[in-house]
């Protein structure tokens, strides 16, 4: 006989008065009414809120704000009208102190849950230097705005919604640059003039699907990259047209499309065709010069990144004598960072114009002490060691979200470094590979969040891990 199910004390489209007495992960107010745990969006820890419910799990269910009757002392004024809405600032609505405390107790949640590490020392997030305390806005050097065909056919360019592909149109974005609204206004227009049609998801038609737009800290170089959905070409006039208003705007050094007729989520294609100047734009992070292209992996948050890099060089230990693995390198922005200081640097990564990218970095640099490799980390690190034997004093990791591959990791203890870096966007598959090193002969010494995503619940890490006597 089959057990009875229980009913949950609230029902979706109940209205319930909720005091918030925590915060998940993701950044949502947590709380209970008649004992069952809501999960509430824009809610912050010390709030009181009457709740709309909007969907019942077995054992606890999400809700939205309707009413906020009391606010907490975390709580702040979102500095976007858009903040609640839009699906990139999750904070925004909480001190700057108060989210770089979240961002700590989240780290340590994840070491001493997922990664059963709890003596692991997780030290305080180092946060941006603010002038007004309220905390740090237009830190972003990277945004992508999808374009779509909304309603009666008008064109929208936003930012998507919480978990939706619906668009939310920002006048401002105040955590990307401030030149961004004059180039989206001037695409707008462009589009209008010229009949460009915008992207539908829908029917996989239109032309223009995303608009990327990336910005040199340190040197001032934009570049406007235009996703489109087919191969034929606007008409000639069209795009002088676009490239003649684009270079109106000081700084503008690349204007490239990127085809995409892909029916995906993949914001960037294969094919690029570059329409005035250079395929790429060039940053510094400290010393070295980077040269970025649509396609290359670049933290987003230049200021943080020095500190970041600066942390990866200290845990790193190098004194000139060291040979150096840099796993998922990129551009070969920590490679080139640690060359300067490594007997050698070997730098392995997938996407072939990354790679493309690090060697000139490594030339445009005058360093010669660097090495890069085209591939997966799980087939080349493994063939290297096995085929030719190689060694490492240290290593460094820096793997995207899902974290390392086992057959990585189980490599990286065969080669036994003395010490590994590693770099993280995610604590949690962090948490997780540091208990397998810790299994297999290594001790983390220390877990430092960087907070190089303010106003989101984004927290970057850099472990240090060194070999156990």
């Amino acid at each position: 006989m089959s057990k009875k199910s229980i009913t949950a004390p609230v029902q979706k489209n109940d209205q319930v008065l909720v005091s918030i007495t925590d915060i998940s992960e993701e950044g949502e107010g947590i709380g209970k009414a008649d004992g069952f745990t809501l999960f509430i969006k824009d809610t912050l820890p010390g709030d009181e809120v009457l709740a709309k419910v909007t969907a019942v799990k077995k054992g606890y269910g999400f809700a939205r704000m309707m009413e906020l009757h009391k606010a907490s002392d975390q709580r702040t004024e979102p500095r976007c009208p858009a903040a609640a809405p839009c699906g990139g600032c999750q904070i925004q609505a909480m001190e700057y102190a108060d989210q770089l405390k979240f961002k700590t107790d989240k780290v340590k949640a994840h070491m001493s849950r997922l990664g059963h590490l709890p003596d692991v020392p997780v030290l305080d997030t180092i946060g941006m230097k603010t002038e007004s305390g309220q905390g740090p806005w237009h830190y972003r050097n990277k945004a992508q705005y999808p374009v779509r065909e909304g309603k009666d056919g008008q064109i929208c360019i936003g930012f998507y919604a919480g978990r939706t592909h619906s668009i939310i149109e920002t006048p401002i974005c105040h955590i990307g640059q401030p030149v961004n609204e004059e180039i989206i206004e001037i695409i707008r227009n462009w589009m209008i003039t010229y009949r460009i049609p915008a992207y539908n998801e829908t029917t996989g038609q239109g032309y223009l699907r995303h608009i990327m737009v990336r910005s040199g800290y340190h040197t001032g170089e934009i570049m406007v990259c235009l996703v489109v959905n087919s191969k034929k070409q606007r008409s000639a006039a069209a795009v002088d047209d676009l490239i003649r208003m684009l270079c109106r705007i000081r700084g503008m050094t690349s204007i490239c499309l990127n085809i995409n007729p892909s029916r995906t989520n993949v914001i960037l294609g294969s094919t690029m065709v570059s329409l005035y100047g250079p395929d790429y734009i060039t940053d510094r992070i400290g010393p070295i010069s980077y040269r970025i292209s649509a396609q290359s992996f670049f933290q987003v948050n230049p200021q943080q990144t020095e500190i970041l890099y600066g942390k990866a060089l200290e845990f790193a230990e190098l004194t000139g004598q060291e040979t150096v693995w840099d796993l998922y390198c990129g551009t070969g922005t920590i490679s080139l960072f640690l060359a300067r200081q490594a007997k050698q640097v070997y730098g392995v990564e997938i996407v072939p114009a990354a790679i493309e990218n690090a060697r000139i970095n490594a030339a445009n640099n005058q360093i010669s002490n660097a090495e890069f490799y085209v591939g997966k980390a799980e087939e080349i690190l493994p063939e290297r060691y096995q085929k030719d034997g190689i060694h490492a004093d240290v290593i460094v990791t820096d793997p995207p979200r899902k974290g390392c591959e086992e057959i990585v990791l189980e490599t990286m203890v065969k080669m036994n470094p003395d010490r590994i870096v590693y770099v993280s966007c995610n604590s949690s598959t962090l948490a997780r590979d540091l208990q397998y090193l810790d299994a297999h002969g290594y001790q983390t010494v220390k877990v430092q969040p960087v907070d190089m995503f303010p106003h989101t619940t984004g927290v970057e890490c850099i472990a240090k891990l060194v070999r156990k006597e």
